[in-house]
């Protein structure tokens, strides 16, 4: 296997670098017996090397959908994904070979994300063999050895002929991430990827990603519904807030932690627990209008976020949607804040 630690392709990203991977204005349409769902409803995202973009909302706003699109998985209604500059949907079968190889997805499932006849080094070895990056079952023995020492799978050798079902959920998903390692990527998309684990193997496993993502210079598309996990992981890259298949605020971290804009975003962060007791007793709490969630069929005029924002402003924000535009330190997506 090529050590990619020595290779200069992952030094630190340089400012004007060109995104590995970008979205530019997907949108996913599905169709159903009530009616056309806009799932996704025109999305620009880019994710650098070296770099973390969480992409964070509620359950069924669209963030595996989207997640989805940039790996190719599923095919955009409209709107371009892009690797290096180029529309995968016009890449011919090499190019489209190295983009498999450097986008890598990482299910929400450790459970369902192995194959459960297969041992752990049959499943990270396959795509080497595949793709003939090793010779023979002891080289493949070797490599995966390596790749299991680095998602801190330790001593390998007691993992390599494990069964998915011998294992932890935190271990299995160890398994996947080497998996995705194995083929040197440059953007791993991780859906959910700590969703189902406890919090302590959540910190352990975020760590290392973090880790990898320092020393390999890996780009991260990092979905989740938890905004103290991307807070977390994400400290030094981007937060996209996701609502209804748009993206409604999208700046550095602890800006949109620290001083979130949106009352989307001001309603989330008021939503994550405050262990501190004294803390707690002084954090605003975001009342919303409403706690119902506009059908997807039947979306309301104007921003969809209206019928629940309580900074709503008749006339206005029922009337037509705001676009996603720049605000001074970030792009919010809000009438009252970008008119004002």
């Amino acid at each position: 296997m090529t050590d990619r630690t020595a290779n200069p392709d992952h030094a630190e990203p340089r400012p004007d670098e060109p995104p590995v991977l970008a979205l530019r204005g997907v949108r996913q349409v599905f169709d159903t017996p009530r009616g056309d769902v806009p799932a996704v409803a025109g999305v620009d995202l880019e994710v650098r090397r070296g770099q973390v973009l969480c992409l964070v909302g509620e359950s069924g706003c669209g963030k595996t959908t989207t997640a989805r699109m940039a790996a190719a998985l599923a095919g955009p209604t409209s709107g371009s994904v892009l690797f290096r500059g180029r529309d995968v949907a016009e890449m011919d079968r090499k190019e489209r070979a190295a983009f498999r190889h450097s986008v890598q997805y990482i299910h929400q499932d450790p459970y369902a994300s192995l194959n459960p006849v297969r041992t752990v080094l049959s499943t990270v070895s396959a795509g080497l063999r595949r793709h003939g990056a090793v010779r023979g079952r002891r080289e493949a023995r070797r490599a995966v050895t390596e790749l299991l020492e680095r998602v801190d799978l330790t001593p390998a050798e007691d993992y390599l002929d494990k069964y998915p079902h011998q294992m932890s959920g935190g271990q299995r998903q160890r398994v996947a991430v080497a998996r995705a390692l194995a083929m040197n990527p440059e953007v791993i998309i991780a859906d959910e990827s700590t969703s189902m684990l406890d919090v302590s193997i959540r910190v352990s496993l975020l760590n290392t990603l973090g880790r990898l993502r320092d020393e390999l210079g890996v780009g991260f598309l990092f979905i989740t519904h938890d905004l103290a996990v991307a807070k977390y992981f994400a400290w030094r890259g981007e937060i996209a807030v996701m609502y209804l298949g748009r993206v409604v605020e999208h700046g550095p971290t602890p800006q949109v932690v620290n001083d979130p804009q949106h009352p989307y975003t001001r309603a989330l962060v008021s939503a994550v627990c405050e262990p501190d007791p004294d803390l707690a007793g002084t954090r605003e709490r975001v009342r919303l209008r409403s706690d119902d969630i506009p059908d997807l069929t039947a979306l309301p005029p104007g921003c969809d976020f209206h019928p629940r924002c309580p900074s709503y402003v008749q006339g206005s924000c029922d009337t037509e949607r705001p676009p996603l535009v720049r605000s001074h330190d970030r792009l919010l997506a809000c009438h009252v804040l970008t008119r004002g």
